[in-house]
């Protein structure tokens, strides 16, 4: 009788305690909802962590680190502008914590042979093209852009797939065209939210070409370049430059963004281009778009020659040919672009007075 007892008495105890850990079981963790930066590395893992071993953590977390030697004194100032500068803007695209290193690769990316057309493939690879035929072919292609209200680096995009095609195959002038109007509607395909239909690039070259040409037109296209589309342009490298740009104004200078868009465009429908690095391009309109709007003082500054990585010497060339172009020394007969930017959207840029001259003092160093 007495082991009958002792057996009921270990039977509900073992069974006080099943239902104990039955209940715990059930019992839900009070877990807090985080964001996927603040989730630790075992997060399945439910840890009780001893009050006393806790604050000792805390206390090992509080304690100052050791100082690292500090660089010399123009690289810091330098470093400091740059963290200023690039911590301007709260758009989170503009990826401010990690900008210079995104740069430095499009800097790196923009230098590869793939994605770089051939300096002088119109007098070494087409016999029936020429410089003037591309310029006459860009400024429509500017009036596409408009009448579809693309975004400008669609534009950019397309001119660049254009120049490496005749990089590397012979074209026909009849088929110049059509090679434009199927090269954006690839750039269209790779920036717009809602690009244009086949169709509608057919009608806009009157229906010269059928939507089978074009289909295949593309085809080529993608094969010639082996479907690297994206390859950074001049907008890109326009992007960061012009907020450097705005250094010496209080707000935002409208005018000289639009007319380093302006200028940068311009730089599109000229074939002597074609040799000049993007990032080369975008540096040297800024420049001009700075000198065009104040004269009277340098151009170039210190942050400027830091973000763009080039001296105010070498960009001279490319600078005194957009200067050119801006006062239709060249170009002067294709009037797209200009149009464009006569409009009030644009504040009028297109007619801003320029001087004759850009000073050749303006190319020397600027002082640290």
């Amino acid at each position: 009788m007495a082991e009958q007892e002792k057996c009921v008495r270990i039977t509900r105890a073992a069974r006080k305690r099943a239902a104990a850990g039955t209940a715990m079981e059930e019992q839900p963790v009070n877990k807090k909802r985080v964001v996927l930066g603040e989730l630790p590395h075992l997060s399945n893992v439910v840890v009780s962590v001893n009050p006393s071993l806790e604050s000792e953590v805390q206390k090992q977390k509080c304690k100052p680190k050791a100082k690292k030697a500090l660089m010399p004194t123009l690289k810091k100032v330098r470093a400091d502008v740059k963290i200023e500068i690039d911590s301007k803007s709260d758009d989170p695209q503009l990826c401010s914590p990690y900008v210079s290193d995104i740069y430095e690769y499009l800097h790196n990316m923009e230098m590869q042979p793939k994605r770089r057309p051939l300096p002088d493939y119109i007098e070494k690879v087409q016999k029936d093209v020429t410089a003037n035929m591309r310029g006459i072919l860009v400024d429509w292609l500017v009036e596409v852009a408009e009448e579809y209200k693309l975004v400008s680096d669609t534009l950019y995009l397309t001119i660049n797939y254009i120049d490496r095609y005749l990089s590397m195959n012979t074209l026909n002038r009849q088929k110049l065209q059509l090679l434009g109007v199927s090269s954006m509607l690839i750039a269209s395909k790779y920036e717009e939210i809602t690009p244009p239909n086949v169709e509608d690039f057919c009608y806009i070259t009157d229906n010269t070409y059928t939507k089978e040409e074009v289909v295949k037109m593309e085809a080529d296209i993608l094969k010639s370049l082996s479907f690297e589309l994206g390859s950074p342009t001049v907008k890109t490298f326009l992007r960061r430059l012009n907020m450097v740009a705005q250094e010496d104004y209080k707000t935002c200078n409208l005018q000289l963004e639009f007319l380093s868009y302006y200028l940068a465009e311009l730089s599109l429908l000229d074939y002597g281009f074609v040799k000049f690095l993007p990032s080369l391009v975008a540096a040297s309109v800024v420049f001009l778009a700075r000198f065009i709007l104040r004269p009277k003082v340098n151009p170039w500054s210190v942050a400027l020659q830091e973000y763009s990585k080039y001296k105010a010497a070498e960009l001279r060339e490319c600078v005194l040919v957009i200067h050119d172009l801006y006062l239709s020394r060249k170009g002067g007969a294709l009037q797209a672009v200009r149009d464009k930017y006569k409009q009030h959207k644009f504040k009028f840029v297109a007619t801003m007075p320029s001087p004759p001259e850009v000073p050749l003092s303006y190319f020397e160093a600027v002082q640290e």
